[in-house]
């Protein structure tokens, strides 16, 4: 299989590794050797329990099921196992064994999530000769190296993305190729408030989650006609005010319908554009908080979990506007780096189901 010899050997783990109990840090002073939980890395200090011997980090208690390499020196906390691998087992193969044990199954608490020395040290696994080991942990360690790659650039393109919204919204610096000349428009003169009602023409099947932005089925709602006759008509090109407020919207966020006509509940409010517009810059500047906080921050109203939109308010607040060619400009740019983006994302997600599928092949 994939040019390594089979069978391997069933060993315990306890046979391959020697586990080690992480300590408290706190009496150590400030230093450069990282000290790690199941979290990950703490802080760093001026002394190890490793100085020369690489391990796999896994919990003793609460997250036991991230089990992951730790590069001499380290210390550990005392929630964290450190893993040495014995004579003729490889860091990286090991690793890699520790990755496909289903952790949380062999827990041993009713509480919080432990592990015990003995059970990790029963857990049985098959194991190949060594120096197969190492091609194997190589083959993966690259493999993960792609990964990695791949999700930086993604970062990156995400980053660049929001940095170039910020420098085209804000009007602060302009592209090559982009224009200062915009123009402060009201919202009343962009859109109109609608209060079409379903006339049943659409069904339940029709009813949009405004949240999410797709179709869902309500079958309280199917056999009630007065019911569905108090929704809003939701049409393509048409936005929504949906009031929940995250991170990234502090006064809740405007989503435009791109997936089809359909209705939405009555307490959304629906508004339709009245003129020439361009979808995609349009997706771009609703979404955007640099924009649209500061309308929002004057057009709505605040509740225990979420806010309310004020319509009337809304349609007098304005904003800069391009005109529509530069508007399509703008969207095209946007669009193509957000499908550059999907297409990376993709291409991760195809790197990280091959690899599992390596490691069941080859593991289980």
């Amino acid at each position: 299989m994939y040019g390594f010899v089979l069978p391997w050997e069933q060993r315990k783990l306890g046979e391959i590794v020697e586990i080690k109990s992480g300590k408290d840090y706190k009496h150590l002073n400030k230093g450069k050797i990282p000290v790690y939980g199941t979290g990950g890395y703490m802080l760093s200090v001026d002394s190890a329990l490793s100085y020369h011997s690489d391990a796999i980090g896994i919990g003793r208690k609460g997250t036991i099921d991230k089990p992951y390499v730790l590069y001499a020196p380290f210390w550990t906390v005392d929630t964290l196992f450190y893993s040495i691998p014995r004579q003729n087992y490889e860091l990286d193969f090991v690793n890699y064994i520790f990755q496909q044990v289903h952790w949380k199954q062999l827990d041993e608490s009713t509480g919080v999530p432990s592990l015990s020395k003995l059970t990790i040290s029963n857990v049985s696994v098959k194991v190949s000769k060594f120096s197969e080991q190492q091609k194997i942990g190589s083959f993966f360690k690259q493999l993960d190296n792609i990964i990695t790659q791949n999700g930086r650039k993604i970062d990156l393109l995400k980053q660049l993305k929001q940095a170039y919204l910020q420098q085209i919204f804000s009007q602060e610096l302009r592209f090559a190729g982009f224009s200062d000349d915009w123009e402060e428009r009201e919202f009343g003169e962009m859109y109109k408030k609608v209060n079409e009602k379903n006339d049943l023409s659409f069904t339940s099947e029709q009813i949009i989650s405004v949240a999410n932005m797709y179709f869902k089925i309500d079958s309280a709602a199917r056999s009630n006609n007065d019911y569905m006759k108090t929704y809003n008509v939701f049409r393509v090109g048409d936005i929504a005010f949906e009031g929940n407020r995250s991170k990234h919207f502090s006064y809740g966020r405007f989503v435009e319908n791109t997936i089809g006509d359909g209705i939405v509940s009555h307490v959304f409010d629906v508004f339709r554009p009245i003129v020439d517009y361009d979808k995609f810059y349009w997706k771009y500047a609703i979404h955007n908080e640099y924009i649209m906080g500061r309308v929002l921050m004057k057009a709505t109203t605040s509740s225990t979990m979420m806010t309310n939109l004020v319509s009337k308010d809304f349609l007098k607040r304005s904003i800069l506007v391009p005109y529509v060619p530069e508007q399509q400009k703008i969207g095209r740019f946007f669009q193509q780096l957000d499908d550059l983006i999907s297409l990376h994302q993709k291409k991760l997600a195809l790197l990280k189901k091959q690899k599992q599928a390596y490691l069941q092949k080859l593991f289980i």
